[in-house]
């Protein structure tokens, strides 16, 4: 049968086609790539203000799956945890490059491995994005500790693309 040269292109995807305050709750909830980078305590250096990030995350944080265990009430349980909006998100500089909501706050695309391009959940512990075996919850680490959890991980790249990407 031959092709008609009119064939329907699929549409682009929504986080191409909108901007971030235009997405209903389940396409914004939907960016969150569960990679929990979020979640790792963060220290400022009061010299430079420079964000130094710590393998030291949330009580709340479920260090295997890389997700809050109280998502509902997170923001009341833990006073320091910050909800994202639109609105809120450009104030938020020490979001993980990596981030999706700050990568399409930027006007660039989602990465290989962001489960909504792979069409795999696990496709961001699986290409080293999140911080799966990486982390202690900051119920075993003293405050004074912290200096000396500092880390650059966070700032790494992804794997190369892995078999079934």
């Amino acid at each position: 049968m031959a092709k008609s040269g009119k064939e329907k292109k699929a549409p682009e995807p929504f986080w191409k086609r909108k901007r971030l305050e235009e997405m209903t709750r389940p396409e914004w909830e939907s960016l969150c790539d569960g990679c929990a980078k979020c979640c790792l305590v963060k220290l400022e250096d009061e010299d430079t203000g420079e964000i130094l990030y710590t393998d030291v995350v949330c009580s709340l944080l479920d260090c295997e799956a890389c997700a809050c265990t109280d998502y509902p009430n997170r923001s009341v349980r833990v006073p320091t945890c910050v909800t994202l909006t639109p609105e809120n998100l450009a104030e938020l500089d020490w979001m993980p490059e990596t981030c999706a909501y700050r990568l399409i706050r930027d006007g660039q695309d989602l990465p290989w491995w962001h489960p909504l391009v792979s069409g795999e959940k696990e496709s961001v512990h699986l290409a080293g994005i999140s911080v799966r075996g990486k982390v202690v919850s900051e119920e075993d680490v003293a405050d004074e500790e912290l200096d000396g959890r500092i880390v650059s991980w966070p700032h790494y790249d992804a794997k190369e693309p892995y078999e079934g990407a």
